[in-house]
């Protein structure tokens, strides 16, 4: 193969010279430009040699003498970095077939931050509704981060890739966390792929936000005399935005609900845990979830016959399982809607 890992190649279009760290296959390198990582294919690099050669041969045309009074201070070069939101980004893994034909074997992965702030994050990746990888870790400001491969045949299994971010440090005006999901369907990967071809490009991405939000605040409007006795008036074209985050797991313990608990009763107890589970639910349907996992806990099973008995009777719910699961055991309940 012509190039190696390791080697030093120059980007013909923005004259800039790079370091190859991974062959992808025989039409594509990945190359760290100046602590960037980023695809490319190998008829967009080239050696550096006949750049330096020229750039020599043409220093060594000019012989003019220069004094040091006349040598001009270099300028230093700023780096434009656009911030135009967090990006998830899918580089496709080619292989050719007993034909000779190009084919699409797995998509690489990458989480990309182009924003000004760095967040702690947490990944699932869902297929029909049941999570198959979970990741945690940080995200620094306009820095790329591989997550995993994921093969394509895996495309006909409903996936849904889930994220919740934290800013870090947490600023009192922006929300306590943000959580988001990309449900991406066969067709749509065509589509993206045959794109990509024609725009001779290497990978393709998809917004993920654009800013993380604000916290929110309930929004006071005087309206004479319902703003006299207490009522807090919304604008209804911008009621979604008033609403709390959404969860995708909600814990019931009572120690997570409340901190001072021990002088409830079982029934205030018991009630405190339905109205949150209430308000997580209605959450869910107002943000269009795909699905909700409610942590209940064993014990004697009477929270989760109250929730399961609560289901039954929501038309949304499209189904609910309380199976085994990795994290919780046989404590939580999965449930999954329809819309």
């Amino acid at each position: 193969m012509k190039y190696q890992v390791g080697d030093k190649i120059l980007i013909l279009h923005s004259n800039e010279e790079a370091v190859i760290i991974d062959i992808i296959n025989k039409e594509m390198l990945m190359v760290d430009a100046g602590g960037v990582q980023f695809p490319v294919y190998m008829d967009q690099v080239d050696f550096p040699y006949f750049k330096q050669f020229t750039e020599k041969k043409q220093i060594a045309t000019k012989k003019e003498k220069q004094f040091v009074d006349d040598l001009k201070k270099e300028k230093k070069v700023n780096e434009v970095r656009v911030a135009d939101g967090m990006w998830l980004n899918f580089l496709p893994v080619l292989d050719t077939d007993e034909f000779g034909d190009e084919v699409v074997e797995a998509f690489k992965i990458y989480l990309i931050n182009r924003t000004e702030q760095r967040y702690d994050f947490t990944y699932t990746l869902h297929f029909f509704g049941k999570a198959d990888f979970d990741l945690k870790n940080q995200l620094n400001p306009f820095e790329n981060f591989y997550i995993h491969d994921v093969p394509f045949a895996n495309w006909n299994d409903s996936p849904s890739f889930e994220f919740e971010f934290i800013l870090d440090p947490p600023d009192k005006k922006k929300a306590p966390h943000f959580e988001t999901s990309l449900k991406l369907r066969g067709k749509q990967m065509f589509a993206k792929i045959d794109e990509m071809r024609k725009k001779n490009e290497a990978s393709f991405s998809y917004k993920l936000f654009e800013t993380y939000p604000d916290k929110q605040h309930d929004d006071f409007l005087e309206m004479d005399k319902l703003t006299a006795k207490g009522y807090k008036v919304y604008n209804a074209a911008n009621a979604r935005q008033h609403l709390d985050p959404p969860r995708s797991v909600v814990d019931l313990h009572i120690e997570k609900l409340s901190d001072d608990w021990k002088h409830l009763r079982n029934h205030e107890i018991m009630a405190l845990q339905l109205r949150t589970f209430e308000k997580y639910y209605d959450l869910a349907l107002a943000h269009h979830q795909h699905s909700l996992t409610i942590i209940h806990g064993v014990g004697e099973g009477v929270l989760r016959d109250e929730i399961h008995a609560i289901l039954r009777l929501k038309r949304e719910v499209k189904s609910f399982v309380n199976q085994y699961h990795s994290r919780y055991g046989y404590g939580a309940t999965e449930i999954y809607f329809q819309y």
